[in-house]
């Protein structure tokens, strides 16, 4: 099954906020992010995707993520 990392940026004032996450479907998972039933932290912002990674297991996919989460330099060259 394949897992992905990804990084979203919101959409609109000041386009300056990122969330890091995993799934195993980029479409569904933008979708329910768009539409409020995505993670709480992204609900009322809509978002568009900045980069995704492709992993083969959920393991692999979730560490990746938890260190992505606390990199904040990774994320802040989407920002410019």
């Amino acid at each position: 099954m394949q897992c992905f990392v990804y990084v979203l940026r919101s959409v609109g004032r000041s386009g300056r906020t990122t969330y890091v996450g995993w799934t195993t479907d980029l479409v569904r998972r933008l979708k329910q992010h768009n539409s409020g039933t995505g993670a709480r932290f992204t609900r009322g912002r809509q978002w568009e995707l900045l980069y995704a990674e492709c992993y083969e297991t959920k393991m692999q996919a979730m560490s990746r993520e938890w260190h992505l989460k606390r990199d904040r330099s990774f994320r802040a060259k989407f920002l410019c």
